[in-house]
């Protein structure tokens, strides 16, 4: 007799609950808080540092060493979660990591305690993340992957809407944006702190019997080739997906000459505001759509569709175009395809990877985007300095190539399956 596949039999085993239970109502609430909190300090950061003399590259290292610190972190995360029974206190400590991460932030009157605030606080995400992602694919049936990690990226962008609109109002507020920057930073330690005693009240854990004892490198050497794949197309990709708060510093530059530059900066905020309402709007479609027609076609659709923004704001700057109806177009395909991307990364790598290793396979598409973010970011802004075109031209380059490898990885798999 055939032995069932172990993912299988453990959903039919016994009556499958609704993928809607208390573990996805519990993350996305805490994600909605975290981003609450998180994404206010994102979004005022380019003006906190503009204000600070800090130019454009400045804002890319932050980013994209951060972003690189907190992949690195997932992957030694992921591999470790997989060899102890319990996620749950490692995912909170992340959350209170990433919450008093914008207190250090405020602090700051330049550049180091800036950076360091922003890796200490990434430090937390990178730790919290895959396991989370593990936890929730644990306690829903593959069947129904996409609708669920579209409902918390739902609950995640709604916090990521309603952060930047207060930090839109804190600059309408005042002439003094380096003040009301430290304000807002102040403020977002509030829900960042709720949510990981959220995380710790609401979201329960059972401890795993069956945990694998391998090492690293022999849990690398397991995974299958169709994931490798897989995170080929998507480290291709990421090395031209730029931070979307650098979007904000160009509406804010491109729009200053009419605007002024406290103006201009309130509204690239707003317009970063409308980039997270289309982000919260597109993740559960995403996520239905992938269940129906594939997860990693949808996610290669998504991909090639996000390299018109950076297409478009190479033409803003080219032809010196400061229209915020143009901006908000931009914005906009910004938010639908993060919204894709950030649901349907994951449900493929899920999909893909072994289920005894899924908190390594959640780790290694981490460490892969945070290479990309990293080359991204950096490049971008250090393009950005010599000419601001030439940097989103690159972006839309690899942005281009990671689509089409994507897609091929994908229709390929199927071919062999």
């Amino acid at each position: 007799m055939n032995k069932p596949d172990s993912e299988t039999s453990l959903v039919s085993a016994a009556k499958s609950p609704p993928w809607l239970n208390r573990t996805v109502w519990g993350m996305a609430c805490t994600s909605f808080l975290s981003d609450l909190g998180h994404e206010a300090q994102s979004t005022i950061l380019p003006t906190f540092m503009a204000a600070l003399g800090l130019p454009p590259a400045a804002l890319g290292a932050v980013e994209g060493i951060a972003d690189a610190t907190s992949s690195f972190v997932k992957l030694g995360a992921g591999w470790l979660s997989d060899r102890v029974g319990r996620r749950k206190p490692f995912v909170v400590l992340g959350y209170l990591a990433t919450g008093l991460a914008s207190g250090i932030i405020a602090l700051a009157s330049g550049f180091p305690l800036i950076l360091a605030g922003k890796v200490f606080g990434w430090f937390g995400r990178g730790m919290r993340g895959p396991l989370r992602d593990a936890m929730l694919t644990d306690t829903i049936p593959p069947s129904a992957r996409g609708r669920a990690f579209g409902f918390h990226r739902f609950g995640d962008t709604l916090g990521a809407i309603l952060g930047p609109a207060l930090a839109v109002a804190l600059l309408y507020a005042s002439n003094n944006a380096l003040e009301e920057a430290r304000h807002a930073l102040w403020w977002s330690l509030i829900p960042g702190v709720a949510s990981a005693i959220v995380f710790a009240v609401f979201v329960g854990e059972r401890a795993r019997v069956n945990v694998t004892k391998h090492s690293f490198r022999l849990a690398l050497q397991s995974m299958p080739v169709r994931f490798r794949r897989y995170l080929l197309g998507v480290s291709i990709f990421g090395a031209g997906d730029f931070a979307h708060t650098m979007l904000i510093l160009a509406a804010t530059q491109l729009l200053a000459p009419d605007w002024g530059r406290l103006t201009a900066a309130s509204i690239g905020a707003s317009l970063y505001v409308l980039h997270n309402i289309v982000y919260a709007a597109a993740a559960y479609p995403a996520g239905a759509l992938a269940d129906r027609y594939g997860h990693q076609r949808v996610l290669s659709y998504g991909y090639a569709i996000s390299m018109l923004v950076p297409l478009s704001m190479a033409a803003y700057f080219y032809w010196h175009v400061g229209s915020i109806g143009l901006l908000a177009v931009s914005f906009a395909i910004a938010g639908l395809v993060n919204g894709v991307q950030d649901t349907l990364e994951g449900t493929t790598a899920a999909s893909l990877a072994p289920p005894d290793h899924r908190g390594l396979s959640f780790g290694l598409l981490g460490a892969t985007n945070g290479v990309g973010d990293l080359i991204s970011s950096v490049v971008v802004g250090a393009l950005w300095t010599i000419y601001p075109a030439l940097g989103f031209g690159y972006a839309a380059v690899l942005m281009a190539v990671g689509a089409f490898v994507t897609y091929g990885t994908g229709k390929a798999a199927i071919l062999e399956g």
